[in-house]
């Protein structure tokens, strides 16, 4: 067995937090965690635990040989997820490439535990303070960055939504999507970018494959969340317009693109009903009321090289959104 990363910390009261609102995969890449200091081990009924504060505890096996790992995590504000135990989450995970967003950042931040793990950091810093942001954080140095979506008529708007950096075999797309707003104040600007990401990410692969992550701000179909029916249509994320853009990128269902992509977490969990957004209210976390709004999505031709992705289900309480992982094998 590979040695194991053991990260041990102690749960606090600020710890509590709140805010808004395939192939069978392998499980020895899952975490091992203890609960966190006063609360009892729980599963919802849809399989995921229920614990509100980061655990105690984050254990999670070396990475395999001749593989890459590369995580994305929603952070809901950096330096509120640094109160509540980010940095153990990172010391565990370890990954060679890190997808933050929601990051709220106004400037580039210097934190000792972030630049000596990662050379190689890029921030994606909205106009709005305190607002949206995007990281890609590497140990590999990139060949390029790009910060903005090509072809979008007000590059303002997006400025902190997509960082795009290119490597030597793939591009690495990280984005946190505009929301539809509510009561779906703004699925005109969802439309619209909609429209301009579709073609930039289908012109980005016809020159190198890619790896899009980070929250995307849609449950691409009915078991991505947990109230479906009553959501439909209503909800920002889970809309006709943005399913179904969703739906065109991956090729799906008999779309005439020439390339396709692939959801590769759902490659791996065809059926389960597990999440990656628990809202800190109502009490969504104990009853496993979620939102699968987190995920990587590849180019067809190397989707096969991901060998392993989760869902980091019991890494929840420094944000309201879990973190993905995925290892792939070779270079990027």
């Amino acid at each position: 067995m590979p040695p194991k990363r053991t990260i041990k910390r102690k749960a606090s009261d600020s710890d509590a937090g709140s805010g808004e609102e395939a192939p069978k995969a392998s499980t020895s890449k899952r975490a091992k965690a203890s609960p966190p200091d006063g609360e009892t081990p729980g599963t919802a009924a849809n399989g995921q635990p229920t614990n509100k504060v980061l655990p105690t505890t984050i254990v999670f096996p070396k990475k395999s040989a001749g593989m890459l790992r590369v995580a994305t995590w929603n952070i809901c504000g950096l330096a509120a997820a640094q109160k509540k135990g980010f940095k153990y989450y990172v010391e565990a995970e370890d990954p060679d490439v890190l997808i933050l967003t929601e990051t709220k950042v106004n400037d580039e931040p210097v934190d000792p535990g972030l630049t000596d793990r990662f050379p190689h950091r890029h921030w994606s810093i909205s106009e709005k303070k305190t607002y949206s942001g995007v990281a890609i954080l590497s140990k590999i140095k990139p060949q390029s960055v790009i910060k903005t979506l090509p072809g979008h008529p007000n590059p303002s708007s997006v400025k902190g939504r997509i960082l795009t950096v290119e490597f030597e075999h793939c591009y690495i797309v990280g984005t946190y999507v505009v929301n539809a707003g509510e009561k779906l104040k703004t699925l005109d600007a969802k439309k619209e970018w909609n429209t301009h990401f579709e073609a930039y990410i289908r012109e980005l692969d016809e020159k190198k494959p890619v790896i899009w992550g980070g929250d995307l701000n849609v449950a691409p179909t009915e078991i991505d969340l947990a109230n479906p029916k009553r959501n439909w249509n209503k909800t920002p994320g889970y809309t006709e317009a943005e399913t179904s853009s969703f739906a065109r990128i991956l090729g799906e269902p008999d779309s005439e693109a020439s390339a396709k992509f692939v959801d590769v977490w759902r490659k791996f969990h065809p059926t389960d009903r597990h999440y990656t957004y628990f809202s800190y209210r109502f009490n969504c976390r104990a009853k496993g009321l979620g939102w699968r709004l987190d995920m990587f999505v590849l180019s067809q031709r190397i989707a096969d090289r991901v060998k392993m992705c989760e869902i980091r289900s019991e890494i929840y309480g420094a944000s309201d959104h879990c973190p993905v992982v995925m290892e792939i094998e070779g270079e990027l």
